[in-house]
């Protein structure tokens, strides 16, 4: 029972980082929200890890750190998928994905499982897709490449959850702390090798803030009204505009994400990877539901079925 709580709970402060990330992503870079992310959530670790003390060792760094490594190259497949799309198909596809992984590597590796908990697990990977659905109007076929990169993504991500699992369980919050350091070093050195072949190319400064601005990578230059400086003018200026709030909008994603993490790995210790992982798969339900509550987002039907299968599948898995 714990364990199902834990799982749902980590799947709702998922979708919240993801919802602040959104956000964030509006005013400053995906790229930069991912590196403060990433920064904040080593400093809220490294302070989690004095209340909860943990072993340092070098399994738990290890296993930790390629965590970090994944986790940056998923992060990087998944824009970069969504902004090939459609997302309608490739975003449900890569949540399915991170569940389908641990799944599998559970079942292979012995887990003992009662005979509730398979249809539970069936029912709910059909809650991750419809929840993971977003409808899009004239979608097109996906391409070979934007599945393949959703597969990827997805994969990673669930590697995530079996590399935590084979971490140490005296170690706390140990490898948790490994794998953000890992990831904001990743993110950082990604931003300032950018600025650096921008720099060479001749490009201006307003350019260069153009190129890595707006959401999933897209520059606000596309969206906005052209400045008297030209498109690239009134991106800049729009940067510069919500540049504080971006700021602290990516501090919180990093916060929340980090949380969320937290409550994995506890889910992870007390529990099965299966259930865990499957469940946290969901979500998006957590970044559904807050895009209704605080920008009064309409929820289609389907959704309304998703998050009703996924409350079944819980109670199923919760019996099991």
């Amino acid at each position: 029972m714990l364990t199902v709580v834990l799982g749902l709970a980590g799947a709702l402060v998922y979708g919240a980082a993801d919802f602040v990330g959104g956000l964030a992503a509006r005013r400053i870079s995906a790229l930069r929200v991912t590196a403060l992310g990433a920064g904040s959530g080593v400093v809220l670790l490294a302070a989690g890890a004095l209340v909860i003390p943990g072993r340092w060792s070098a399994e738990a760094l290890l296993w930790g750190g390629i965590s970090g490594l994944t986790g940056a190259v998923a992060i990087a497949l998944l824009y970069a998928c969504l902004a090939i799309g459609p997302m309608s198909i490739l975003s449900p596809l890569t949540a399915v994905t991170s569940a389908i992984v641990p799944l599998t590597w559970g079942l292979a590796t012995g887990s003992q499982l009662g005979a509730l908990a398979y249809p539970a697990f069936a029912l709910a990977l059909v809650a991750v897709v419809l929840v993971g659905f977003v409808p899009s109007q004239g979608a097109v076929r996906p391409t070979a490449r934007g599945l393949v990169m959703a597969t990827i993504s997805g994969t990673l991500i669930g590697a995530f959850y079996i590399l935590m699992a084979q971490t140490p369980d005296d170690s706390g919050l140990v490898p948790l702390i490994a794998n953000r350091a890992v990831n904001a070093t990743l993110m950082v050195t990604v931003i300032v090798l950018l600025a650096i072949a921008a720099g060479q190319r001749g490009m201006a400064a307003d350019a260069r803030l153009a190129v890595l601005d707006g959401a999933h990578g897209a520059p606000h230059a596309v969206d906005g009204p052209r400045a008297p400086g030209g498109a690239v003018g009134a991106s800049a200026a729009a940067l510069r505009g919500g540049w504080r709030g971006g700021i602290a909008l990516g501090l919180l994603c990093g916060v929340l994400d980090a949380g969320a993490n937290v409550i994995a790995l506890l889910g992870l210790r007390l529990g099965d990877l299966e259930v865990v992982s499957v469940l946290t798969a969901l979500y998006p339900a957590g970044t559904i539901l807050l895009a209704a509550l605080v920008l009064r987002e309409r929820i289609a039907r389907l959704l309304w079925v998703g998050l009703g299968l996924a409350l079944a599948a819980s109670a199923m898995l919760a019996l099991a």
